[in-house]
């Protein structure tokens, strides 16, 4: 034999053993790992839909979400079943918490109150953030939401609690204020008529966080969110499928290579905006970074103290997080209060009263808003009937202790939202009506003393920071919409609720204004 031959055999060789090697590894990950997980929790009384091989139950999913979607729209508060019908079937068949499996992904939802507090709480840091997949981290980069890192973590959410809490609030009411003026001068040619809400809320968000997040650079920061809507659009469409592992790694889709160039465009106009910022501001031109969010950044940029400092990526990643998480979930809360209270004519009068003795006529402040009663138990229900996210995620960082579980490493915790808020154990047999009452005196009261019932923005250590800024965003648009405006729900409105990032009206809004 030659020694060329020889070479040749040998490297066939060697190929057919990394093949072979390949093979085992992707078995090992798609095939006995899965099956091992199920063995170990169906032993601890833990069932769930069979896992199948690569897909795992997505496919079966989205065939109940189809199926929910193609059947007549009925008005009803029940969106548990429509807009996560397949935890609402499993948790009948094998109870409150159960396995299923995103591709070959093992995930553990939970729908029990008690141990959706001890997830979130998280006192012994054992159920850290998932990390984020490589299409969503371009939406979100490494930001407050996303970051896995402690360290990080803990110097992003002090930046974050000072520009959403303090002064640092009070300095953005007026830019809420004006935001809402201009939506409610567009408002006057729908007098007497018809008007789609949700859109008109997606415009007053999106202004409000420009606003306060660029001040005067707002008209460009626009332009970022326009983009911002397609990179989400992308990466909700994308977070659902499953990539087999080895082979989606080689090929990009039309979707990764259009939120690549998202990416970059959003990369480009804030390092821009940045740049004119600090020339001003070296230059002598501003006297300061900045009031607005992008200047607390900037200053955060230039801080002495090393620890405290962030980076111009860092700059970017918020500047990300806060146009997207921001507008959604104001956007989503705005729309739903507005269809509740067209629905539920007694609770807009009482509201209206409400806001009427607070203000007269005259611009909300933010000692009024504070003592806007009657309206957060409007928005406290909203949020319980109709909350903008659906799910918390969580990993599993090493083994534990679960309530009475065991719960392995790498295994995901699916914390349902949803089933929570609709939760009749927890609520009552009225849990899908509309009852502002409720919170009368409280969410404890209102949830029994079942804590982790109510987690609209999540809770313990990972509460969302932007909480007051939305409340008080909402609060401000529904005080001047109620000193101008009575509102019904229009005949035509067709009611479809549906997860797309938040929950979302599929169809949207439709009213009738009646000027007072």
């Amino acid at each position: 034999m030659t020694t060329l031959g020889a070479l040749i055999i040998i490297l066939s060789t060697f190929l057919c053993l990394l093949l072979v090697l390949a093979f085992i590894k992707i078995l090992h990950k798609l095939w006995w790992t899965p099956i091992r997980m199920q063995r170990l929790m169906a032993l601890q009384g833990i069932k769930g839909p069979s896992y199948r091989f690569i897909h795992g139950n997505i496919k079966e999913i989205s065939n109940m979400k189809k199926e929910v979607m193609g059947r007549p729209h009925i008005l009803s508060h029940d969106i548990f079943s429509v807009v996560q019908p397949h935890i609402h079937s499993w948790t009948k068949i094998y109870g409150k918490n159960f396995l299923q499996w995103h591709g070959s992904r093992a995930q553990l939802v939970i729908t029990a109150p008690e141990l959706c507090k001890e997830i979130l709480n998280n006192k012994d840091r054992a159920y850290p953030k998932r990390e984020p997949t490589k299409i969503s981290k371009k939406l979100l980069g490494d930001s407050l939401v996303a970051t896995t890192e402690a360290r990080k973590w803990a110097k992003l959410r002090r930046l974050a609690t000072h520009a959403f809490h303090g002064d640092s609030l009070k300095s953005m009411i007026p830019e809420m204020v004006a935001s809402a003026e201009n939506m409610l001068e567009r408002w006057k040619v729908y007098e007497g008529k018809e008007i789609e809400v949700y859109e008109e809320f997606r415009l007053f968000t999106s202004e409000v966080i420009s606003r306060t997040a660029f001040g005067s650079s707002y008209t460009e920061g626009q332009d970022i969110f326009g983009m911002l809507m397609k990179l989400g659009s992308l990466v909700f469409k994308n977070i659902f499928k499953v990539r087999v592992p080895g082979i989606s790694e080689l090929f990009k889709t039309s979707d990764e290579i259009e939120s690549e160039q998202l990416e970059k465009g959003i990369h480009a106009s804030i390092t821009e905006m940045v740049k004119k910022r600090e020339t001003k501001t070296m230059t002598g031109e501003n006297d300061s970074f900045g009031s607005d969010f992008l200047g607390l950044l900037l200053k955060a940029n230039h801080e002495t103290n090393e620890n405290q400092r962030i980076s111009v990526q860092e700059i970017i990643d918020e500047c990300k997080t806060f146009y997207f998480a921001g507008q959604e979930t104001t956007n989503t809360l705005l729309a739903w209060t507005v269809f509740l209270l067209a629905l539920h004519t007694d609770w807009q009068e009482e509201a209206r009263k409400e806001v009427l003795q607070l203000f007269g006529k005259e611009t909300p402040n933010l000692d009024g808003i504070g003592k806007l009663t009657i309206m957060s138990m409007i928005i406290n229900e909203t949020l319980r009937l109709y909350p903008p996210a659906v799910f918390v995620l969580r990993n599993v960082e090493r083994e534990v202790k679960l309530g009475k579980l065991i719960v392995p490493s790498n295994l995901e915790l699916v914390v349902s939202i949803i089933a929570l808020h609709h939760d009749p154990q927890i609520w009552g047999q009225d849990v899908q009506l509309f009852k502002p009452e409720r919170f009368s005196e409280g969410v404890a009261k209102a949830t029994n003393n079942y804590v982790g019932a109510f987690i609209p923005f999540s809770m313990g250590p990972r509460t969302c920071v932007g909480l007051n800024f939305a409340t008080t965003e909402a609060k401000i648009a529904l005080s001047m919409i109620l000193q101008r405006y009575a509102f019904t729900l229009s005949p035509g409105y067709v009611h479809s609720p549906f997860h797309h990032l938040t929950v979302r009206p599929q169809h949207g809004v439709q009213v009738r204004l009646q000027p007072l």
